[in-house]
């Protein structure tokens, strides 16, 4: 028989586990932490960000997942919990719940159907495991005395203070704030001591201020993008307001502001071997017709003036055509920001590493308290890593509950 959830005194209601944030992480941590969890939202439906991603098909993991796709002050600390539930577990989980998959392209796993299977999965392992859901709750003060945690709950116009020996912070970042996301939970660690690495939207497209690639919006081409050393080999896209497109995202969360990004225009082709044999076999043609070739035709028109790419093929000497390739190959450009959290898709920083435990996510300073998921200091790379990550921290500080 399942044992009650709730336990009713003349000062709280206990709970063995209160966990905040009914995402990813959340649902996942309350999957493993067993009877006695309790996962709270102010959202209406649970896993509001795994319904809209993908493209509503949610990329749920990604195959080559390891350590090395993720940023972080401590770039060591996410090995533990990735190791020990695995991007495979997960797959298998999926197919338990005979949700079909297919991988698309680096190895991104989206759902065949819809993201909402993934939610469901969630909701149901949370039910075989004991642990409720209340939505539409709002979270007031929280404290700790003891061994206990006492909050303050907001449910349907009811004020219901919950004491559980557990606390799990999974509200995510403050990426996306039309879908409710705040900085909730850099807050109430912050006011538990812990220290918090500034955070600033990842995984988001960058702006520059006098809008010099409006010409330009729409148009799409493979590119290598860097930022910091750091390079992408994906699509870019050009916008109204600036760069976007795979390759500018993942670039995105190691630029700093006011740093250039280098763009290479051609990467995986020998340009100027092939602008040399064109030189022979259409010389009578413009540069900018054979340019047009390797790249879209806006793009060329756009760069004819800066690039200087005038006269046919026959007019361009051997030095003339390497400078060429050399600067299309490092196309120097300093974005005057970013989207920011309106359309970032994750949030950089948060919850600094050093004050939690590689493999349980418990704070060191704070017994039975957890941080999860993307309040954590570890952010990965655009193509299912970082709900992976939920995965993985979410299993690690529910196992540690449970056995605890």
């Amino acid at each position: 028989m399942r044992p009650p959830l709730i336990h009713a005194t003349s000062r709280a209601m206990k709970v063995e586990t209160l966990i905040i944030g009914a995402g990813a992480a959340g649902m996942m941590c309350a999957a493993h932490a067993g009877p006695g969890a309790l996962v709270v939202d102010h959202a209406r439906a649970p896993g509001e960000k795994i319904r809209i991603s993908g493209g509503g098909r949610c990329n749920f993991t990604n195959l080559h997942t390891s350590a090395d796709n993720f940023i972080s002050q401590n770039r060591h600390f996410a090995k533990s919990a990735l190791g020990r539930y695995t991007q495979w577990d997960f797959i298998a989980l999926v197919d338990a719940h005979r949700i079909p998959w297919h991988e698309k392209t680096l190895g991104q796993l989206f759902c065949d159907t819809s993201a909402k299977d993934i939610v469901a999965l969630l909701r149901a392992e949370m039910a075989r495991a004991g642990a409720d859901l209340w939505l539409d709750t709002h979270v007031g003060e929280i404290s700790h005395a003891g061994t206990e945690f006492t909050a303050r709950l907001t449910r349907d116009g009811r004020e219901i203070t919950v004491a559980a020996r557990n606390l799990v912070l999974a509200s995510g970042g403050k990426s996306i704030p039309k879908m409710g996301a705040t900085g909730f939970a850099y807050q109430v660690a912050a006011g538990f001591g812990l220290p918090v690495v500034t955070p600033r939207p990842g995984l988001v497209p960058l702006t520059f201020s006098d809008d010099r690639f409006r010409p330009l919006a729409g148009v799409a081409t493979p590119a290598r993008v860097t930022a910091h050393g750091t390079g992408f080999d994906e699509a870019l896209l050009f916008t109204h307001r600036g760069l976007s497109g795979p390759a500018v995202l993942q670039a995105s969360s190691y630029w700093c502001e006011g740093d250039p990004i280098s763009i290479n225009l051609t990467p995986g082709t020998d340009l100027l071997a092939a602008l040399q044999q064109h030189r022979h076999s259409d010389g009578r043609k413009a540069l900018t017709t054979i340019l047009s070739q390797y790249l879209p035709a806006r793009l060329v028109d756009y760069l004819k003036d800066g690039f200087n790419l005038l006269g046919t093929m026959a007019d361009q000497g051997d030095a003339r055509l390497a400078a060429l390739c050399d600067a299309l190959r490092d196309w120097q450009v300093t974005p005057s920001g970013s989207e920011g959290y309106r359309t970032a898709e994750v949030t950089l920083g948060g919850v600094d590493t050093s004050a939690l435990s590689s493999q349980t996510l418990a704070a060191k300073t704070v017994p039975g308290l957890y941080c999860i998921g993307e309040c954590v200091d570890v952010t990965g790379w655009l193509g299912g890593y970082n709900f992976q990550w939920a995965w993985s921290s979410g299993s690690a500080a529910g196992q540690a509950i449970r056995q605890g």
